[in-house]
């Protein structure tokens, strides 16, 4: 039996691994136009550079407990890592619109793996401190995706497109080398997870999270083009798409301090959900007079309403297995709902000529949300209430009421480390 690598190693690790997951997608948006220029790609053919790797992470954490029994963590993100690393090698070279979306395709099925399997390699490892490493791992992911972001539009002004998308490569190179080389040969079979697939609520869950996510994939892959549209540079748009991640990372944070003080998730949710709709309404109205507002308080938004619709998720599982279950059939189907979002933005672009309608449709999106936001949840005394009835009424019904209320806690603490 291997020994678990020490936690400042699996540490190092996780911050390694996530630092490598966003910038084969963040870094595409301010380089859109300059990439549609050189490789023929229409707008709709652009938007699957988004939206391949999107739909196969909805793809990936379907089948995540399937990977964990038959390919195992360890092994999985070693593959996952090395798709990666062949993906942008490849961008060196490529010099074809449908190259380029076929290692979007190869990247976002490395990107799915690694997040499918990363949490459970982690807990497996340190359970005691698995909140503080997804914090880490989580880290590393928003900080490739202001780094790659930031930092693509002036990199291609001085080496081209293909160097930016390329070098990529050097980093991801290193984080295969230190995974095969630190990461332990240890794997444990994963029990086996039914899928809540006949659960009503549970596919209102899905399509809450998958509607609420489309605001984020919409702005990663688009926010860029948008502004370089109204005569904002590549480099300035960039820089915006930066901040955006930026603003989500401190809406993560606020999260993890004020959540446990909303039993009843509602009002937060529609505090956040109308965050969306402000900085939705800034793009739609006045995107350049307004244009910092709408930065801050999309960031605030989308960043904010990813980890309250897990935790809203989780709210509803009764055991610690059916919230395994429940995330992974919620953020599937949600994934793949989000994917849909940048393709649609750009058949709008391509029929219209310019994305305000795609900011329009999101915005009606975030109402819909808004509205469904009002069925999830109970507040504090009517989850007494349940509690007590349930204990009356059945023993091993207030038994499952303590498993829910256990597993809602554990969650609270580790969004705490996570942030």
């Amino acid at each position: 039996m291997s020994v678990s690598p020490r936690y400042s190693l699996i540490a190092g690790l996780a911050l390694l691994i996530g630092f490598n997951l966003r910038p084969i997608i963040a870094a595409i948006g301010p380089l859109l136009d300059i990439l549609q220029q050189d490789l023929g790609l229409s707008s709709t053919q652009a938007s699957l550079l988004t939206t391949l790797p999107v739909f196969l992470m909805g793809i990936c954490a379907l089948g995540g407990p399937w990977l964990q029994r038959w390919v195992g963590e360890v092994r999985g993100i070693a593959l996952g890592m090395l798709l990666i690393t062949l993906a942008s090698a490849a961008r060196f070279v490529i010099d074809s619109g449908s190259w380029l979306i076929v290692s979007a395709a190869v990247a976002g099925t490395g990107i799915a793996m690694i997040q499918a399997l990363m949490p459970a390699w982690l807990k497996r490892n340190h359970p005691e401190r698995a909140g503080s490493l997804m914090g880490l791992f989580t880290t590393g992911i928003m900080g490739g995706a202001v780094i790659a972001a930031a930092s693509a539009a002036p990199a291609a002004a001085i080496g081209g497109w293909r160097l930016v998308l390329g070098v990529a490569l050097i980093p991801a190179l290193l984080a295969l080398i230190a995974w095969i080389r630190y990461a332990g040969g240890r794997q444990r079979t994963a029990d086996r997870v039914i899928l809540p697939y006949r659960n009503t609520r549970a596919w209102y869950l899905l399509a809450f999270f998958g509607i609420g996510t489309s605001a984020y994939t919409l702005a990663l892959a688009w926010l860029p083009a948008y502004y370089i549209d109204l005569g904002v540079t590549s480099v300035h748009a960039g820089y915006l798409l930066g901040a955006l991640s930026a603003m989500e990372v401190v809406a993560g944070l606020a999260v993890s301090t004020l959540v446990h003080r909303f039993p009843d998730r509602r009002p937060l949710l529609t505090i956040v959900i109308l965050f969306v709709l402000a900085g939705l309404g800034c793009l739609i109205l006045a995107p350049m007079s307004l244009m910092l507002p709408a930065i801050v308080l999309l960031g605030l938004g989308i960043g904010a309403l990813f980890p309250l619709s897990l935790i809203v998720t989780l709210d509803h599982a009764d055991s610690p297995a059916e919230a395994g279950a429940l995330l992974a059939f919620v953020q599937g189907g949600g994934y793949a709902i989000a994917a849909l979002m940048p393709l649609l933005a750009g058949v709008i672009r391509d029929t219209m000529a310019s994305l305000q309608w795609a900011w329009i449709c999101m915005a009606v999106g975030a109402l819909v949300v808004l509205a469904m936001s009002w069925r999830l949840g109970k507040t504090e005394d009517e989850a007494e209430a349940d509690a007590v009835a349930s204990c009356a009424s059945n023993h091993r019904l207030a038994k499952k009421k303590y498993h829910r209320l256990a597993t809602s806690m554990a969650v609270d603490r580790s969004l705490r480390d996570i942030y």
